[in-house]
């Protein structure tokens, strides 16, 4: 099985994002530290079994096989930034709009 270019790559930026080594990565995926670095490295592909054990770690699957990241995953938020979002939601539309632009201004970022 061929997986595109870049996956290598993709999967030590998740490692690193987990603050994970080599072998404690691979055990998440059930390969061996050897192979996680073939992985890494482009020699080998990585199968669907490591992929999804991999995802059940809160490895950010989408972005590995596609380098783009999965829309608000919960892999990749942490459990404030879930929070705030899950209170978001919850809001009023004109409380959404007020919590926009405070958000904006705190940020820098041009009014919407």
């Amino acid at each position: 099985m061929y997986i595109s270019d870049g996956v290598g790559d993709r999967l030590r930026e998740e490692r690193d994002r987990l603050g994970l080594n080599q072998t404690d990565f691979g055990a998440k995926g059930g390969v061996s530290r050897g192979t996680q670095k073939a992985y890494e490295l482009g020699a080998n592909s990585p199968d669907l079994r490591y992929l999804a054990a991999l995802e059940g770690a809160g490895v950010d699957i989408q972005y590995v096989l596609s380098g783009s990241r999965a829309l608000l995953s919960e892999q990749v938020l942490d459990e404030t930034e879930t929070t705030v979002i899950e209170n978001f939601r919850a809001l009023s539309e004109s409380d959404k709009a007020s919590v926009l632009r405070l958000t904006n201004a705190l940020a820098g970022s041009p009014a919407v």
